[in-house]
C-alpha cells in the first residue's frame, strides 16, 4: 500500500497533512480543499466590498476618466516625436511603447490588488503601494520602504511641475502668435511666460478639487474642438509620404521615446481611478478598462503623430497648433482654445505637487498659519513654473526632460521593482521570467534615462 496513503514509514507516523488552499483570483469566490477532499467555503477579505460608499464609479466611467487623463497635451506633441524617429519606426516605435506602458500600468494595479488582500486595506495609492511591497518584502529590502515612497511621491510631483511648464510654455507661444499676426505687442516669449502670473496667481489659489470640476469640464470639450481643429489642418493637403523619412539616425531615438512617454504615460492618475471603481476587477483583464483605455490612446496618439509629421514635416513644434497657419481665422481659434485649456487645467495639475509637498511640511507649521503658509507655498509654486518657462522657453527640451528623468522612473522602473519585490520568494514564473522581464524595463528605462537627460541638456546648452 503507498507509504503516503498510510501515513507510515519506517514504522514513524507523518503528521498531519495540512489543508491545500487554492489560489483564485483575489475578488472571485473562494473555497478550501481540506486533505479528505471536502470543500469548506471561505470568508476573505474582499477589498471592493470594504471600500468607502464614495468609491462608486462604474466601469464605464472608470474609462471615460482614464481616458480624459490619458488624452492630454501629449497628444499634440506626437508629431515632434515621430520626426525624431520617422514615419515607420514612428508607428511601430509607438506601438511597443504604447504596450510597455500598459504593462507596467497593468503590474503596479495587480500588485496593488493582491497587496490590498495581504494587508486588508481597501484601495492603495501608488506611493503606498511602492511602501508596503518593501515593508512586507525580504528583509533586505525593508529599510528602503520609506525611501522608496519618497522616491513614488516626488517622481509624480516633479512630473506634474514639468507639464505645468510645458502648459505655461504653450500658452505663451500660441498668444505670441496671435499678438504677432494681429498688430499685439512683439514681446518675447519669455514675456508672455510672465505675463501669465496674473491668471496663474488667482487661479492657484483654488485650494478644493470640487471648485476646480467646472473648469475641468469646460477644457474637455475645448480641448476635443482644438484636436479636431489640428487634425484637420493636416488632412486639408497632406505631401506625398515619400517626402517624409520613414527612420532617422540612431541619436533620435532617445528623444523619441522621452517625448511619447511624456505624451502617453499617465500612470500618475491610474490609482485615484481603480480606487474609486465599483468593480475593480473590471479594470485589469481582457477587454478590461486598462486595455481599451490604452488601445484607444495609442491608436490616436500614432494617428495625430503619423498627420502632423506628414503634413508639417522638420519645422513640427512640440504642440501641433504652433504649426497651424497664422492667417486663418480657424486656426487662430485653435490656438486660443488650447491656450484657454492649458489655463484651466494647470490648476488641476498644479494640485499634486503641492499636495505632496504640503504633507511633509503642514506638521512643523502651527495650525492658525495653515492657511497663509498653504498660500505661500501655492504662490512659491507659481513663480518657480513660471520662472522655468521663462528662463528655458523651448517647449520641446522640457518634453524630453521631464519624460527622460520623471516618466522613466515613475512609469518604468518603479512599477518593474515593485513586482520584483512583492512576487521574490513567491512566483517568479518559469526559469524566473517576471526577474527577466522587469530586468529588461529597468534598463530599457535606464537607457532612455540616460541618454535623454543627455540629449536634453546638450541641446539646453547649445540654445543658450
Amino acid at each position: 500500500m503507498d507509504k503516503m496513503a498510510t501515513g507510515h514509514e519506517n514504522g514513524k507516523t507523518d503528521a498531519p497533512i495540512p489543508p491545500v488552499r487554492s489560489v483564485l483570483d483575489p475578488y472571485s469566490s473562494k473555497i478550501e480543499l481540506t486533505c479528505n477532499g471536502s470543500r469548506e467555503d471561505l470568508d476573505p477579505y474582499v477589498p471592493a466590498q470594504n471600500r468607502p460608499l464614495e468609491s462608486n464609479t462604474s466601469s464605464f466611467g472608470a474609462l471615460a476618466h482614464l481616458l480624459k487623463a490619458s488624452l492630454g497635451s501629449g497628444v499634440l506633441a506626437m508629431p515632434l516625436a515621430f520626426k525624431n524617429a520617422g514615419l515607420l519606426v514612428g508607428c511601430f516605435g509607438t506601438v511597443i511603447i504604447g504596450f510597455i506602458c500598459a504593462h507596467v500600468i497593468h503590474v503596479l494595479v495587480k500588485t496593488s490588488q493582491q497587496l490590498c488582500i495581504e494587508v486588508k486595506k481597501p484601495c492603495l495609492g501608488y506611493a503606498d503601494t511602492c511602501d508596503l511591497v518593501f515593508q512586507n518584502g525580504p528583509k533586505s529590502v525593508r529599510r528602503f520602504a520609506p525611501h522608496v515612497r519618497e522616491l513614488a511621491d516626488w517622481a509624480l510631483a516633479v512630473t506634474h511641475l514639468g507639464a505645468c511648464c510645458v502648459y505655461v510654455v504653450v500658452i505663451s507661444e500660441s498668444f505670441k502668435q496671435i499678438s504677432d499676426e494681429y498688430g499685439g505687442p512683439k514681446w518675447s516669449v519669455s514675456a508672455f511666460c510672465a505675463l501669465c502670473l496674473v491668471v496663474l496667481i488667482p487661479l492657484n489659489q483654488i485650494t478644493k478639487l470640487k471648485y476646480l470640476v467646472p473648469f475641468s469640464a469646460v477644457a474637455n470639450f475645448v480641448w476635443l474642438g482644438s484636436i479636431c481643429i489640428s487634425i484637420y489642418y493636416c488632412l486639408r493637403d497632406p505631401p506625398p509620404i515619400s517626402s517624409r523619412n520613414m527612420s532617422t539616425s540612431i541619436a533620435g531615438l532617445p528623444n523619441f521615446i522621452s517625448t511619447s512617454l511624456f505624451a502617453m504615460e499617465g500612470i500618475g492618475v491610474v490609482m485615484p481611478i481603480e480606487n474609486e471603481m465599483l468593480k475593480p476587477q473590471h479594470f485589469l483583464g481582457c477587454p478590461g478598462v486598462l486595455n481599451i483605455a490604452m488601445s484607444a490612446v495609442v491608436a490616436l496618439y500614432g494617428f495625430v503623430g503619423f498627420c502632423g509629421y506628414l503634413s508639417f514635416g522638420e519645422t513640427v513644434r512640440g504642440s501641433l497648433t504652433l504649426n497651424l497657419p497664422q492667417d486663418e481665422i480657424l486656426a487662430q481659434t485653435a490656438k486660443i482654445l488650447v491656450a484657454c485649456v492649458m489655463i484651466l487645467s494647470y490648476a488641476l495639475i498644479f494640485y499634486v505637487p503641492v499636495d505632496v509637498a504640503w504633507r511633509r511640511i503642514c506638521d512643523r507649521i502651527p495650525v492658525s498659519k495653515h492657511r497663509w503658509a498653504l498660500a505661500a507655498l501655492r504662490l512659491f509654486g507659481t513663480f518657480l513654473t513660471v520662472g522655468l518657462a521663462c528662463a528655458i522657453p523651448r517647449l520641446e527640451l522640457f518634453m524630453e526632460l521631464v519624460g527622460a528623468i520623471c516618466l522613466s522612473c515613475l512609469g518604468l522602473s518603479l512599477p518593474a521593482i515593485t513586482e520584483t519585490v512583492w512576487r521574490w520568494g513567491k512566483d517568479l514564473g518559469p526559469y524566473k521570467i517576471v526577474l527577466i522581464k522587469n530586468a529588461i524595463i529597468v534598463v530599457i528605462s535606464l537607457i532612455a534615462m540616460v541618454s535623454g537627460v543627455t540629449f536634453s541638456i546638450k541641446t539646453m546648452i547649445d540654445s543658450l
